[in-house]
């Protein structure tokens, strides 16, 4: 199948006309008639003779040119309907692009649909969706992960060779660790948010989800920069990522940061991840086990932030202006605007939203610290296996609790990338991911491309 191919190498066989744009879009359309009534990824598909006419025209002027691609569904596009999964913005179609969307048409890619997610990324399991939920393709029993489920279960099904997601506390992570893809949370500001439905916008950013290391460096070249439009993006040069994936493992300390293998975490996974550890010192890598006692403080943190500045995003769907009234919302949306306009009230603010920013500045040096003593951290992605459908939905706090290992890096702004680093006895995937310090993404990809070097998980595709 052309579509196992890795982007370097769909690049290198366009060019020299072993095959087209056209295969590879006829390949991606094929496999969305497979298996996307099973799994149930996609809100919008973009018509097939559309992205036929855009593979006949399209110029190979960089490595993503006539490859196809998708987007999770909270970035507006021209033209285009985007749902962010709610009823509430079921038939809006925005008067603009996101800038991530017009930097991918420029260099030539092809989108071929948006993405189904948690209503507004709000949850980890893409169940809390007016879409109907998307289904983990190792087992269609559980769930994909969240809140970007529809981008990486695509990847993971060949229905496209990439996808861009949005990470806000590890909907980007979370389901790439679920789905045996690579998905990379970017340093806050790398990446331009403009044109990115919020759900928090001090924790908010926009990556790449794709089958290696090697791929997210390619997409990372094009989206990332400095952005006129948005504020908050950073002017710090772009390096070329891809060319920089052959660094000297010798030169590179992992921290093993201990409380993160504590109690609550399924065996299985800790031993796959750990092993990621031996297998990189194996190859030069020195290993250093190392503490950060506050790691306990990040789920309230998180949960006192993200909330809030929710319930102040939401506040423009009033139904008036776009969109359908805030009956549409689901219960987890409402429990999240609840929870950030108590911690936001008179009287309330002082003792949860403020305080709660404080313990970020201590975050903030906590993880400061701890990557002062060592290169990177290497950290589990989820502390469980996929659930079965239900069993966060019934359990509001245990949905909570899901996100333990991903939404300590984003009020602190890190970079992380998560990689395949194994499956369970029963064939289900286990992801590690790799935190480092801010723009320090070139490093990560490179640990994560000599990883999967190393090992040959990144190549399994579920059996549908």
């Amino acid at each position: 199948m052309l579509i196992d191919k890795t982007i370097s190498e769909l690049a290198v066989g366009l060019r020299s006309g072993e095959f087209t744009s056209v295969d590879l879009i006829n390949e991606c359309y094929d496999n969305i008639a497979k298996y996307n009534s099973r799994v149930n990824a996609f809100i919008t598909i973009i018509p097939r003779e559309i992205a036929l006419k855009n593979a006949q025209i399209v110029k190979l002027t960089s490595p993503l040119s006539g490859i196809p691609f998708v987007l999770k569904d909270c970035f507006v596009t021209e033209n285009i309907k985007t749902t962010a999964a709610s009823k509430v913005l079921e038939n809006f179609i925005s008067p603009y692009s996101a800038t991530i969307y017009k930097k991918l048409l420029a260099a030539g890619a092809i989108l071929i649909g948006k993405m189904n997610m948690d209503a507004w990324g709000h949850g980890g399991s893409t169940e809390n969706t007016d879409f109907g939920p998307t289904k983990n393709p190792w087992d269609v029993t559980r769930v994909a992960g969240g809140s970007g489920g529809g981008p990486a279960v695509a990847v993971a099904t060949r229905m496209a060779a990439f996808a861009v997601g949005e990470d806000t506390g590890g909907s980007i992570r979370n389901p790439a660790g679920w789905t045996n893809t690579s998905g990379l949370k970017v340093t806050y500001g790398r990446v331009s948010r403009y044109g990115a439905i919020a759900y928090a916008s001090s924790f908010d950013t926009v990556g790449p989800v794709a089958k290696t290391a090697q791929d997210c460096a390619i997409i990372l070249e094009t989206i990332a920069g400095v952005d006129k439009y948005d504020a908050t993006s950073s002017p710090t040069p772009v390096p070329e990522y891809s060319k920089l994936l052959n660094k000297n493992l010798s030169e590179i300390t992992i921290g093993i940061p201990q409380e993160f293998y504590g109690d609550g975490l399924d065996p299985e996974i800790k031993a796959a991840v750990l092993k990621v550890s031996t297998d990189l010192q194996s190859a030069g890598a020195k290993i250093k086990e190392i503490s950060m006692p506050l790691f306990d403080l990040c789920l309230p943190v998180y949960y006192l932030i993200g909330p809030s500045e929710t319930s102040s995003n939401l506040a423009r769907y009033d139904g008036i202006r776009y969109g359908h009234d805030r009956s549409n919302f689901t219960d987890e949306t409402i429990r999240r605007i609840l929870i950030g306009t108590y911690a936001l009230s008179a009287g309330y603010y002082d003792a949860y939203y403020k305080k709660a920013q404080q313990v970020r500045t201590l975050f903030i040096e906590e993880y400061q610290k701890a990557l002062s003593q060592c290169d990177v951290l290497l950290q589990p992605i989820m502390p469980m296996i996929p659930p079965k459908f239900g069993e966060l939905l019934s359990d509001p706090l245990q949905n909570l609790l899901a996100d333990i290992y991903t939404v300590s890096q984003n009020p602190v702004g890190v970079p992380s990338l998560a990689i395949p680093c194994g499956f369970t006895k029963s064939g289900l995937p286990i992801g590690a991911q790799i935190v480092g310090k801010m723009f320090t993404e070139e490093l990560l990809l490179a640990i994560g491309h000599q990883y999967q070097q190393l090992t040959d998980y990144h190549t399994k595709k579920p059996n549908l």
